[in-house]
């Protein structure tokens, strides 16, 4: 199980515009910066997202290899994956491809994927045997 994870991004406004925008339906809506001057030597500026004060995603600005990385965002039903690829293609991703079942994973599987404006993959899903109902 991840605790969180730091996703490098070219311009790091831009992504935080973005990801406002792409992860409020799925309820993704607190945001913290965090200093890097309060961390080691060399730790980067931060800026989280996430639920109930609980920060899980992090950007940081620097170089990418956009297609290194896939981040998968559980949604609580089908209705919550169309409202984040909505929000995602309005804020500016390119698709990959529309909600609807995946199912080479498994019937029940229901997922969209859009890419970011660094070219990252990213899943809105709904597993209903893992997610709830």
């Amino acid at each position: 199980m991840l605790d969180h994870i730091f996703l490098t991004v070219t311009d790091l406004p831009v992504s935080i515009a973005f990801y406002t925008t792409a992860l409020a339906p799925l309820g993704i809506v607190d945001r913290l910066d965090y200093d890097g001057r309060q961390g080691p030597a060399g730790h980067p500026d931060l800026t989280g997202f996430g639920a109930g004060g609980r920060m899980r995603f992090w950007l940081r600005q620097g170089p990418t290899g956009g297609t290194s990385a896939h981040v998968g965002f559980a949604a609580d039903s089908n209705a919550k994956v169309d409202a984040a690829y909505r929000a995602a293609m309005h804020a500016g991703a390119t698709s990959i491809h529309p909600p609807g079942t995946q199912p080479h994973y498994d019937p029940r599987y229901y997922a969209a994927q859009v890419r970011d404006p660094d070219g990252y993959s990213l899943e809105f899903v709904h597993k209903p045997w893992q997610h709830g109902a």
